[in-house]
């Protein structure tokens, strides 16, 4: 099995910016797509963003666009979230997923692996 952990979660202000990153446990992540969901509280769980085995190969929520970043760095087998510009509406437990599918999911159904989560509070 793929172990997943996140870390870089914290409270920052509106407009502020954070990275999450998600540390795999071993080199196969690299044959995964990695995805990122978010879920705030009393809501189901939202597709952020995913990233595949290349530099062009990224997909993201409408929320996310041109504000998130997601990249993954195979050798060291991690993955990051470079959030900008962060609005309240960003707070949630964010986590990272691992899926085995051929095409980028958006449905958490279709990831394999989990990691804990991290938590972002974002501050008017």
């Amino acid at each position: 099995q793929v172990q997943l952990v996140e870390s870089g979660g914290g409270l920052v202000q509106a407009g502020g910016s954070l990275r999450l990153s998600c540390q795999a446990s071993d080199r196969t992540f690299e044959s995964y797509i990695m995805g990122w969901f978010r879920q705030a509280p009393g809501k189901e769980r939202e597709f952020v963003a995913a990233y595949g085995w290349s530099g062009d190969s990224a997909h993201y929520a409408d929320s996310a666009k041109g504000r998130f970043t997601v990249d993954r760095d195979h050798a060291k087998a991690t993955g990051t979230l470079t959030m900008t510009n962060l609005k309240s509406e960003d707070t949630a437990v964010y986590y990272c997923a691992a899926s085995s599918m051929g095409t980028i999911p958006t449905d958490s159904d279709d990831y394999e692996y989990w990691g804990q989560g991290t938590e972002v509070t974002v501050s008017a």
